[in-house]
């Protein structure tokens, strides 16, 4: 029933979307690293922590403001169906593997934000190497993204040049996978000498 309802949320913002303009910005932090408190205030704007809600980590009235625009989501989430749909137009991720490729499968462009481990190295690879996604400036002194960059790097992504040639650099990632697993593709022709030389 959970998952209806976020499909629901989702699928009622593609009509005010168009190809150019799609209206939903998917933010996943995956479940092993937490953000700081100081973090969750500046993804949520706000800087008063005092709330009673079962939602505590969030800014006092943060749900209440964001109510008509935005969706929380407190336990899983159908990662694949969001990601999927014509109205996400970006995601923000903690950089997990899983999540760099269900993005690209998705031929969805990525804002990184990678919290511990091999996130780091992922992020590089996503930024640098691939160049299918933005990175938001860190402050140096503490690591904080401030909300003006959130905001910046959003909008960069989304409705900015640099984001129209994310997507298309995704869209061709996406083309180049999908080759892979084609009956003689490379991924194919590994999996299938794996098995040959497991036999021998």
């Amino acid at each position: 029933m959970l998952e209806l309802s976020i499909l629901c949320w989702v699928h009622k913002k593609s009509d005010g979307c168009t190809k150019q303009l799609p209206l939903v910005l998917y933010v996943s932090f995956g479940s092993v690293c937490a953000l700081t408190q100081q973090h969750i205030n500046e993804l949520a704007s706000d800087v008063d922590v005092k709330n009673d809600d079962p939602l505590e980590f969030l800014p006092h009235g943060f749900l209440e403001r964001t109510k008509e625009q935005g969706l929380v989501i407190t336990s899983w989430a159908p990662q694949t169906q969001i990601l999927s749909h014509t109205s996400t137009g970006g995601c923000v991720t903690h950089c997990g593997w899983n999540s760099i490729v269900e993005s690209i499968v998705a031929v969805v462009p990525m804002i990184t934000w990678p919290l511990c481990a091999k996130q780091r190295m992922n992020d590089a690879l996503v930024t640098e190497g691939l160049k299918v996604g933005l990175r938001p400036k860190f402050r140096e002194t503490d690591g904080i993204v401030e909300k003006e960059e959130i905001a910046r790097v959003v909008k960069d992504l989304m409705l900015g040049d640099e984001g129209k040639g994310i997507h298309q650099r995704i869209g061709k990632l996406k083309d180049a996978a999908a080759d892979a697993l084609k009956e003689h593709g490379s991924s194919t022709r590994a999996l299938s000498q794996f098995g040959t030389d497991l036999e021998n």
